[in-house]
């Protein structure tokens, strides 16, 4: 068989599209150009399917891409459209003469019916090839089929409904299984449900549609030749096994709710649309005797399931009188009418032909037309062809539609993706909302086209619609690009003079003081706009030029708090006196270069306050950037001033920790001036060490010497070290103080007799207090009687000092014995010194041939070697190179310099005569070899390498030289 799906024949079939509002060339509106280059395919593609059948063709269906079709009365041919080369045949074993009525396929394409003339009905599943008859079914002649599209699968139809031509409506179920000969039949149950009458008594069931809604509720649309019904219920959780009865049992006493009209075409069809597969369906379309009844359906409305309904007259020369439509699909905007020559497409929205496609007489008078919803293709069959239509872009020109019947919304929606579109409606609802006068919707709207900017701001200006342009202007401020400085400038400044200008009119108008409040809301919330913000700070000095030019100095204020121009708000409030608002306004936002700028004005009016938000601001702030307006304010010497001054300095040294001497050199010239009693106690806090202390001592001195406090000079003195003058100064103050000052040079003993000496002096002579003078004599040990003598008058008896000599003469006598004990013990130590040196010279050590090197392991004897009291024996060369490394740097120095002299020795000399030779020469010209070896001994052989210090210091040295690891890592690999 050749193949189902190849191109499709141009010459065989004529079309006319008449699908208006679908020029080639786009409209140009505002600076867009849209011209098409190629033609667009038109959105109904007619397609012949290259296939001739064997039979004429009885019946189509699709679903789920399974095309299955009847031909001639006994044969059944089915085609996976995904495999369109392996079609299938079954032959359906009919001997007698009955034909097939009707074909029905479920939403899965995996369960198929076929209705029989005889008014028997044969089943067929996907995956079966056996033909099965449905005994209970037998007698029905069945004209429709509801399937169910939740609980149906491919194994099971789930509860369905069946519509039979005497007007009876079944509930029944199929299942897939093949029992064997003695298996379960198909058809589970077959029970009915309801009857559907019209005037004349039961009428055939032409279509049965059955949908579930949210919240549990079922709804089942039956139509008849001239009727539509609805059956709307609740089914109860859990019940599905129950199907459809509890749903027809509430319409047991009285009638379902139904549509009727008068005309009738001896049949119906009712078609739905459903976006997405397993989805809700979203329209409807009944085609009846009077036209076709379109509509909406909301499955969330409790009475009815349709909505927005409307009747579209059938197209000139159809209807039921000469050209009957013969079947109907409806897809998301059109309904594609069949009729026997032609198939002709309506627009639902406008109920305009958009195609009328001819058929050639060739193949015959068309006989139905189906729509497979999974994939959105239309199918059409005559007894000898069959056709498939492609939807292509339906909703192309949608929005032209709805834009002519000025449905703007829905028209942004079918063009969101083609700007030019767009604001071409956004253009004709601006225009449309302006004729309406509703001129704030018009100015959003012109705000999102292109359209001349010059002429929107004319159009509200002549209209006097200061409001409006205002939102228009907004929306475009808030459109522009970073790059568009110069725009957003003008825009701000323009949006800015034109809320002034209405503040202005507006105020002083009692009966217009709502109206007032309302613009200065609106007014300050453009100010604050976060969408402005970035136009509105670069644009900020032309703002405030106009702000002030009005006199708004209020919104001024607003405006330069919104744009942190707080400088611009302290600076406000400081001309206007408001000290403690620019006070709150810095303490707020805790700017330190503000509080810089404005301290040396604030601190002259509220001083106390703007020291406490100094203190709060802590660490912020550098107090010697303060300290120039401190100055300023504490030149005055009032009490008040210096003691803020003095707080906040406090503040800075006792809890921030300030170091820095200006501010330590400012608050000793605070305390010098306003509060001297606590000068002392700060230099006494700062310590005596003049490397610790963080204010100038020489700065310190002048400043206590000119303020006369004495005792603080002497403090600064002590630290200075001058210990002569502070001695000098304390006895002018208290010779307590001097005593203090003359035992501070603990390491200087000359010095501190000579402090002592003078203020023996100052006791004796000046204040002629014996007692006092030996009271000092006691105090410091370093004085003798004989020191202080030559200070008191020659009229002072004995009896004065004779305590203080007979002290002086016992500790003479005490230090002399001492004496005579050290020379003692020294003469004893001489002498062991001695003994142990004639011990040293007889000592000696034992060399057996045998014994080896310390260090290289080979015998001791075969070279040059040294013997340690500690027994260990080196060599001499194995000793140097183990000396050396830890030897100090210069001793290695002198150790290469030995070395190289004792090379350039001569020889020692066999005979005696040359030797005294030789001897007399190195006299003459330096060391002798045997004093050369005897410093050479002495650098190297002092102690034993293993024993002596020399190892002790090697202690933290590695075993293997860092520059030799490699080597020796890789030595043991």
């Amino acid at each position: 068989m050749a193949s189902i799906l190849d191109e499709y024949e141009d010459s065989l079939s004529r079309s006319t599209v008449l699908q208006p509002g679908c020029p080639s060339v786009g409209i140009p509106h505002s600076g867009y150009v849209n011209a098409q280059l190629e033609k667009e395919a038109p959105i109904f593609t007619k397609q012949r399917i290259d296939f001739t059948p064997s039979e004429r063709i009885t019946s189509l269906v699709v679903s789920c891409n399974q095309l299955c079709m009847s031909l001639g009365k006994d044969t059944l041919l089915r085609i996976d459209l995904g495999k369109a080369n392996e079609p299938n045949h079954v032959e359906l074993g009919r001997k007698d003469d009955a034909k097939v009525h009707k074909m029905f396929l479920d939403p899965t394409g995996s369960h198929l019916l076929i209705a029989l003339s005889s008014t028997e009905v044969l089943y067929v599943n996907r995956n079966g090839q056996k033909v099965r008859p449905l005994a209970r079914w037998k007698g029905q002649l069945v004209e429709s089929v509801g399937w169910n599209k939740a609980l149906g699968t491919e194994s099971s139809t789930g509860p369905i409904l069946v519509g039979t031509a005497q007007g009876q409506i079944f509930e029944a179920e199929l299942s897939a299984s093949e029992g064997g000969l003695f298996g379960p039949a198909p058809d589970l149950y077959f029970r009915p449900l309801y009857v559907l009458n019209e005037e004349g008594g039961p009428a055939p069931v032409c279509s049965l549609e059955a949908e579930r809604g949210p919240e549990g509720r079922g709804f089942v649309i039956a139509t008849t030749r001239q009727r539509l019904f609805q059956f709307i219920g609740r089914v109860a959780e859990g019940a599905e096994a129950q199907g459809f009865s509890g749903l027809f049992a509430a319409y047991a006493d009285h009638p379902p709710p139904f549509r009727e009209f008068p005309s009738s075409l001896g049949y119906s069809e009712l078609a739905f649309y459903t976006p997405k597969l397993r989805s809700a369906p979203r329209a409807f379309a009944w085609m009846m005797g009077d036209g076709v009844l379109y509509g909406s359906l909301d499955c969330g409305r409790p009475d009815s399931l349709l909505s927005e309904e409307r009747v579209w007259e059938y197209p000139e020369g159809v209807g039921p009188g000469a050209s009957p439509p013969l079947a109907i699909v409806l897809t998301q905007f059109h309904f594609l009418l069949l009729l026997a020559d032609r198939v002709e497409a309506v627009c639902t929205l406008t109920g305009q032909v958009v195609l009328r496609d001819h058929f050639l007489e060739k193949f015959g008078p068309l006989k139905h037309m189906v729509k497979d919803s999974s994939t959105g293709h239309l199918w059409a069959h005559t007894e000898r062809a069959v056709f498939r239509y492609h939807v292509q872009r339906e909703a192309r020109d949608v929005w032209r539609t709805y834009l002519d019947m000025n449905r703007f919304d829905l028209a942004k929606e079918y063009c969101r993706e083609r700007p030019d579109c767009l604001d071409t409606v956004l253009a004709r609802e601006a225009d449309f909302c302006f004729r309406q006068r509703r001129y704030l919707e018009s100015a959003r709207c012109y705000a999102l086209t292109q359209s001349y900017f010059e002429e929107i701001a004319l159009k509200f200006l002549e209209a006097r619609q200061e409001e409006a342009l205002a939102e228009f202007l907004q929306r475009k401020l808030a459109s522009l690009k970073p790059a568009e400085r110069t725009q957003a400038t003008l825009l701000t400044a323009w949006l800015t003079e034109l809320y002034l200008s209405r503040l202005g009119a507006l105020q002083g108008d009692p009966d217009a003081l709502n109206l007032y409040r309302e613009t200065r809301e609106r007014f300050r919330s453009f100010l604050s706009s976060p969408r402005h913000k970035e136009w509105l700070f670069a644009s900020r000095a032309s703002i405030h030029e106009l702000l002030a030019s009005h006199g708004d100095t209020e919104h001024m204020v607003y405006f330069a708090v919104i744009m942190q121009d707080y400088e611009r708000v302290v600076a406000y409030h400081c001309q206007h006196e408001a000290y403690e608002e620019a006070l709150a306004v810095l303490a707020r936002h805790r700017d330190p270069q503000l509080f810089y700028k404005f301290s040396p004005i604030l601190i002259r009016h509220i001083p106390r306050q703007l020291v406490d938000a100094w203190i709060e601001m802590g660490s912020r702030l550098d107090a010697r950037q303060l300290i120039p307006a401190l100055v300023n304010y504490s030149q005055g010497g009032e009490a008040q001033q210096v003691s803020q001054a003095i707080r906040y300095m406090e503040f800075c040294v006792n809890v921030l920790g300030e170091t820095e001497q200006a501010i330590h050199n400012y608050l000793l010239s605070l305390y010098a001036r306003g509060q001297p009693a606590s000068l002392l106690a700060y230099l006494e806090q700062a310590g005596a060490s003049p490397h610790r202390v963080h204010y100038d001592l020489k700065y310190a001195l002048r400043l206590c010497a000119e303020h006369g406090h004495h005792r603080a000079c002497v403090h600064v003195y002590k630290v200075l070290e001058l210990y002569e003058e502070a001695v000098d100064l304390a006895l002018q103050v208290d010779v307590d103080l001097a005593k203090q000052c003359a035992d501070l040079p603990e390491e200087d003993e000359e010095l501190r007799k000579k402090l002592w000496l003078k203020i023996a002096r100052h006791v004796v002579q000046e204040e002629e207090d014996v007692q006092t003078a030996m009271a000092c004599l006691a105090s410091c040990p370093l004085l003798k009687i004989e020191d202080v003598l030559p200070f008191f008058p020659d009229f002072v008896t004995i009896d004065h000092f004779k305590e203080a000599i007979c002290s002086s003469l016992k500790a003479y006598n005490h230090h002399i014995q001492e004496l005579q004990r050290e020379m003692e013990e020294a003469t004893a130590s001489a002498q062991r010194i001695r003994r142990d040196l004639q011990e040293l010279r007889g000592r000696y050590g034992t060399v057996e041939p045998q014994d080896k090197c310390a260090t290289c392991d080979f015998p001791l004897l075969n070279r040059p070697f040294y013997l340690f009291l500690c027994g260990h024996m080196f060599h001499a060369d194995c000793l140097l190179q183990a000396v050396r490394p830890g030897l100090p740097a210069y001793k290695q120095a002198r150790l290469e310099e030995l070395q190289r002299k004792l090379g350039a020795a001569p020889p020692p000399a066999k005979g005696s005569a040359r030797a005294k030779e030789a001897e007399g020469g190195a006299a003459a010209g330096g060391p002798s070899r045997e004093q050369l070896k005897a410093d050479l001994d002495e650098l190297v052989a002092a102690e034993c390498v293993y024993c002596g210090e020399l190892m002790i210091r090697s202690i933290d040295r590695p075993f293997i030289d860092p520059q030799r690891y490699e080597e020796e890592h890789l030595s043991w690999l």
